[in-house]
């Protein structure tokens, strides 16, 4: 995983570009985890991909449900 920091004037914004390889959701948020509470977060979705090493493994058959 790699961390950077991006510097943002008040009122300010940024644009962040990645490459989403890793099926999944994931979840990014500020540097503060008060921050969090305060509703400055996000979850990125990861769809599968076009082949079988960019797809989500299935859960386990013996994992309980939600």
């Amino acid at each position: 995983m790699e961390r950077n920091t991006v510097g943002v004037p008040t009122g300010g914004w940024t644009a962040i570009r990645f490459r989403a390889d890793n099926p999944g959701v994931w979840f990014m948020h500020c540097h503060l985890e008060l921050h969090t509470g305060w509703g400055l977060k996000t979850a990125f979705v990861v769809e599968d991909g076009p082949s079988p090493d960019f797809t989500l493994l299935p859960p386990p058959q013996d994992l309980p449900p939600c």
